[in-house]
């Protein structure tokens, strides 16, 4: 049997584990605050959605879809929302968009200056690139592992593996966009006597945001793609009654849970894009 010999086998799998132990002995505390802050913001954000009654909800997407797309696109947006809350599953709805906003609040607050910060160093991209790779490839189930050691189990882990997995988009994105500004552009500026930071935010971000919302909306589809997995360590929401009924056989609450799951993701699909376009106009 030609198989692979022994003595040359690398466990580099209990490297890691003993590099997160060694995270979770020595720096506890400071997962904990990341934790509690994390909570914090996401409770706030859900009790928001929570509180804002369901006519109202509709109304905005309505009206949302009327302006930047048109009539006909706003009454559909309209009319598959109230389908869900027909399903009987509004809450949970609005669980599920409360982990999806705040996770790519924070991978925006995350990559968007991640992203400039490759734009300007060959280094960084030269580093952060096959890391980007790693991130986009790496199964979606791997990111649950460290999420539930270093927070245990909830909508918090929820939201880190969410984080992890959704930020890589806008960070390539981002530094796509401000690599592509033009040179002249970025002279002239300068010869006006502009500093650095007056360049990167008058004319750099000016020009680059119609890519950069091309990668807000890659990163929220990345991130309402990871609901179902995130609820296998406590996320909730739509995607635990995806896996409440697979594990039960429940084909018809399966249907209606998916269902919501898909028309939220392509009204929210629908909507970053047709933001996109505008200012690709704009511009």
């Amino acid at each position: 049997m030609n198989s692979f010999p022994n003595t040359l086998r690398i466990e580099i799998g209990k490297y890691v584990e003993n590099f997160v132990k060694y995270l979770i002995r020595n720096y506890g505390s400071f997962f904990d605050a990341i934790k509690e802050s994390i909570l914090w913001f996401l409770m706030k954000v859900e009790f928001f959605l929570q509180w804002l009654p369901w006519w109202f909800v509709i109304a905005v997407v309505f009206i949302i879809g009327w302006r930047m797309k048109k009539l006909s696109s706003g009454i559909v947006y309209g009319v598959m929302l109230f389908l869900i809350g027909t399903f009987g599953l509004w809450q949970m709805m609005m669980s599920t968009l409360a982990v999806v906003l705040t996770s790519v609040i924070i991978s925006l607050i995350i990559g968007i200056p991640m992203g400039i910060w490759m734009a300007y160093s060959e280094k960084i991209e030269m580093i952060m690139r096959p890391i980007l790779d790693g991130m986009q490839t790496m199964p979606t189930f791997v990111y649950l592992i460290p999420a539930s050691m270093l927070f245990g189990l909830g909508k918090v882990p929820g939201v880190f593996a969410t984080t992890i997995y959704a930020v890589a988009p806008i960070i390539r994105l981002t530094n796509l966009a401000i690599r592509n500004v033009s040179k002249e552009m970025v002279e002239a500026a300068h010869s006006f006597g502009s500093s650095p930071m007056q360049v990167l935010i008058k004319v750099e971000l000016p020009q680059a945001l119609p890519t950069i919302m091309t990668g807000v909306n890659q990163t929220t589809m990345m991130a309402m793609s990871m609901v179902v997995v995130a609820s296998m360590i406590g996320a909730r929401g739509l995607g635990e009654q995806v896996l409440l009924s697979i594990n039960r056989l429940d084909i018809a609450k399966g249907t209606e849970a998916g269902l919501a799951i898909v028309v939220i993701a392509i009204i929210i699909d629908r909507m970053t894009q047709s933001l996109a376009d505008k200012f690709k106009i704009l511009e």
